[in-house]
């Protein structure tokens, strides 16, 4: 018999091995219409049948049984049906769900009214069996067919997503240095070739900064190369907590070598800078037992120039090597600059 909240087509009956199954949901508030229904959908092994009686019910269980199909009468005490129609398609949970009218009125005004609220079918009650299983199977499995072409494309959006992240950490592991993650050699190499062409079409100033250090290698092979690379990642953290991602380059130049592509600086702003860093590693007090102050200290070189025609960023590079040279000639631990002013070169240096 007919539950008259809801009903089930035979529970015993198991659903095709492929997992297809429909879900029944009858909303009318004559229980021999429900009967009859529930009897016509329990000739078919692979539907569930609900039924509710109450219209100020349906939606809430329509909500909660997840029906593929919902046949909807159109008349009901105290209630529209079509107004039902247009709750359903208004409440997200069965805004897509296919509905199908019953009715005793067979006239195309009626029909359209249904449609028109949102309707996909429309039949006279009480609806012959074969076509109304046909009809319930045909909007079901269009409702399935939807959702699982939805979930394969919510899967499809979910793989790109993860595919362009695997791409982009991809891209970003191909320019840092695993060690410090400053950018490497590679990316620095592509980082300055740009700037230089920059500044060789605006006459815009370019400089780099050279940090070397002090007695790294004598460091390395007393203390051992994991303490080398602790080193590292020491030094590098102040220079990333020091220069301007949105505008720099800061890089690991090779070995225990530093670099730095700075744009839009003074030259005194770019001394500036590098003593900065030099003062900011020497307060960092890290044991160097080999080092002239028993701390780990660097030497810093730098150079500024405007780059002129038939140049590539080597003459640029080539200076601040120079400068950190004269860096370590005067004592280590130090800041020279090397400046350029038309075709001549000034060092600036700084204990």
């Amino acid at each position: 018999m007919l539950d008259e909240k809801r009903g089930g087509a035979n529970p015993s009956m198991a659903a095709p091995e492929d997992g297809y199954a429909i879900m029944v949901l009858l909303v009318d508030d004559q229980l021999i219409v429900g009967e009859v229904i529930r009897r016509m959908v329990a000739t078919q092994l692979n539907m569930d049948f609900h039924f509710c009686s109450s219209a100020r019910e349906a939606l809430a269980l329509a909500e909660e049984v997840k029906p593929t199909v919902i046949l909807q009468d159109l008349v009901m005490p105290g209630f529209d049906g079509l107004d039902l129609v247009r709750l359903y398609r208004a409440t997200p949970a069965t805004a897509r769900i296919p509905i199908i009218v019953l009715s005793a009125k067979d006239e195309p005004a009626t029909k359209r009214a249904a449609f028109q609220s949102g309707a996909n079918d429309y039949l006279v009650k009480l609806p012959d069996e074969i076509e109304l299983i046909a009809r319930i199977q045909y909007h079901s499995r269009a409702y399935l067919n939807q959702l699982q072409r939805d979930d394969a494309y919510r899967k499809l959006r979910e793989s790109q997503r993860q595919l362009l992240e695997m791409n982009f950490e991809l891209q970003r592991l191909t320019n840092i240095d695993g060690l410090t993650g400053l950018s490497n050699r590679r990316n620095f190499d592509r980082h300055i070739e740009v700037e230089w062409k920059r500044s060789a079409e605006t006459g815009a100033l370019l400089s780099l900064l050279m940090v070397d250090v002090d007695d790294f290698k004598h460091f390395n092979d007393t203390s051992g190369h994991l303490a080398g690379d602790a080193i590292l990642k020491s030094v590098a953290e102040v220079i990333l907590a020091h220069y301007r991602p949105a505008l720099d380059c800061a890089a690991r130049f090779g070995g225990d070598e530093f670099a730095i592509v700075l744009s839009g600086l003074t030259p005194a702003e770019h001394k500036a800078l590098g003593e900065r860093l030099r003062q900011s590693i020497e307060a960092l007090q890290l044991p160097h037992p080999q080092g002239a102050n028993r701390y780990l200290t660097v030497s810093v070189g730098g150079a500024s120039m405007v780059p002129q025609p038939g140049e590539s960023p080597d003459a640029l590079i080539d200076a601040a090597d120079r400068a950190l040279y004269q860096a370590k000639e005067a004592g280590r631990n130090c800041v020279a600059m090397n400046v350029r002013s038309g075709a001549d070169w000034a060092v600036v240096s700084e204990i």
